[in-house]
This record gives structure tokens, sequence and C-alpha cells, in this order.
């Protein structure tokens, strides 16, 4: 049964040394504040999940959280690398890191078959591609109806999943709407979800029915973190604070500056300072 919990207890009780675990966001309703509670608890030996690593990923690589991460893009959005997980990957610092590296298609087509609790996903796709020769986990298999020869991964099936998103009402019902990646499929085929929300509210009879709704017994807890996926943004919430992304960039070049951010941006402060840091950001929501 869904929980409502403050963040520090859903983060706690839900991810574990050694897990495999995804926070998941496109762009859009990235789970900020979930990441930076996992990084004050100083998980270890994670293996991290996501089609598109950003600034958190950076982050937890940075603090020597990860053992491995699986994804489909590594980078700063519109602004270049992640410095971070590039001297992770480089020069093994704070740690050697394993790479699990595949297309966008890729990880969709393996989260969609681990929501659906199959052990593979087989699409078209590598294609002319030089992936194939550094995955071994990017098999082929032939269709027994066409002999067409098709790609095979492994199906994506995190220990948890820990997604943002905009309301929750009040039997654990969590709404998501804008741009919704491939958070509703990485809840799905997950072992549990974690949710932060803008809010609770009585329920969401007064919304529009093409939305996307994850009933309650798909997740674990739900914490309520007005502000929660900042420096990305909430559609109806926020703006996507684009100033940050840029800042990154010099932030994470340096060991030492990264250290110095990390301790008085995330270590030093709690999900309640979400609120305040997207306040300026509202009126361009």
């Amino acid at each position: 049964m869904v929980k409502f919990l403050p963040l520090s207890e859903a983060v706690a009780e839900n991810l574990h040394d050694g897990d495999a675990v995804a926070f998941e966001g496109f762009t859009h309703l990235i789970p900020t504040a979930a990441a930076h509670e996992a990084i004050r608890q100083g998980f270890r030996d994670l293996t991290l999940i996501r089609m598109t690593p950003d600034l958190i990923y950076d982050q937890m690589i940075g603090m020597g959280m990860a053992k491995k991460i699986i994804f489909s893009y590594v980078g700063n959005p519109g602004v270049g690398l992640l410095r971070r997980a590039r001297d992770a990957i480089e020069n093994s610092f704070p740690r050697a890191i394993e790479i699990e590296e595949h297309s966008h298609a890729g990880m969709a087509n393996a989260y969609e078959a681990g929501a659906a609790g199959l052990p593979c996903a087989v699409f078209r796709g590598y294609r002319g591609a030089g992936l194939v020769a550094v995955n071994p986990n990017i098999k082929s298999v032939t269709c027994p109806f066409t002999g067409e020869v098709l790609a095979a991964v492994p199906s994506i099936r995190p220990d948890v999943t820990f997604i943002h998103a905009q309301k929750a009402d009040k039997k654990g019902n969590v709404l998501v709407e804008g741009i919704v990646g491939i958070q509703k499929e990485a809840v799905l085929a997950a072992s549990r979800a974690v949710v932060t929300v803008e809010e609770v509210v009585d329920n969401f009879d007064d919304l529009h029915p093409n939305l996307t709704v994850l009933p309650r017994w798909t997740i674990a807890a739900i914490s309520v973190v007005p502000g929660g996926s900042h420096p990305s943004y909430t559609h109806g919430y926020y703006a996507r604070d684009n100033a940050a992304y840029l800042e990154w960039d010099e932030i994470a070049a340096d060991r030492e500056k990264f250290q110095a951010w990390m301790q008085a941006n995330v270590i030093e402060r709690t999900a309640d300072d979400f609120a305040a840091r997207v306040e300026h950001l509202r009126s361009a929501a």
C-alpha cells in the first residue's frame, strides 16, 4: 500500500546499497530532490539507470555512489559534457565505473519490456551504429514468422524508480502531464517506486481525461516536495532554470569546486529548500 512519507524516510525505506535504481525524467520532471536525498544518505555501489543522465547523475557519480551506469545519452542538456561522469569513466575518479550504452529506442523498449514483465525487448534498431561492438548486451534474434533479424536487449527492471510529478490525490494516485518521457514505464518496471509531487489534492475529478495517472498500487511512497524537480521544470508550476545548467558546467569542471558546491548546496540542505529555489521561476511557467 502506498505511504505518504517525508522524503528522507521514503528514500531510506526504498533505496539500498547495491540497488539498480532509475531516477527518470526527460528534461521535464527530473527528480532532483530525491537524488539529492540519496546523496545525503550516502548510498554506494548503485547501478544508475536513465535514458538521459544529466546533472543529478553527474552529481551522484562525482560523489562515488555509482558502480555502473546504464544509459542512452550522457550530457548537460544544451551545454555539453557531464564532467564528473567523464572523470570517472576516463580517470576512475572518484572510482571506476562500468558503462552500458544504448540508443534511446533501445532504452525505451527495454523499459516497456520490463513494465510488461518480459525478459527482453525485441525491436528494429542499432543498424549502422557502433554500439553493438561495445555493448555485449545488444544481441540479435531472427523473427520466427518473417525471418527478419531484429535487435534484442535485456528488459530494464529497476529495484526502485524515482520520478517527480505534478499531483497526487489523497488515495495515492499520481497525475503526470506535459512531457511524460519514459516515467510511466520506469515505474511499472520497478519493484518499488517513489514519487515526489508538487502538491496533494482531494481527487482528479475536475481534470480532463487524457492524462497519465499512475494508480496507487504501482507506488510504494509519495513525498510532497514543491519545487522538487529544480533546475528542470514542472509543467504548470515553474520553468526550467537554464542558468543553473550553464553554471553547472563550470562547477563540475573542477574537482574541489564540485565538492564544495555539493557540500553547500546538497549535503547541508534539505528537501524543504526546493520551494524557495524555484519561487523566482514560477512567474515564467
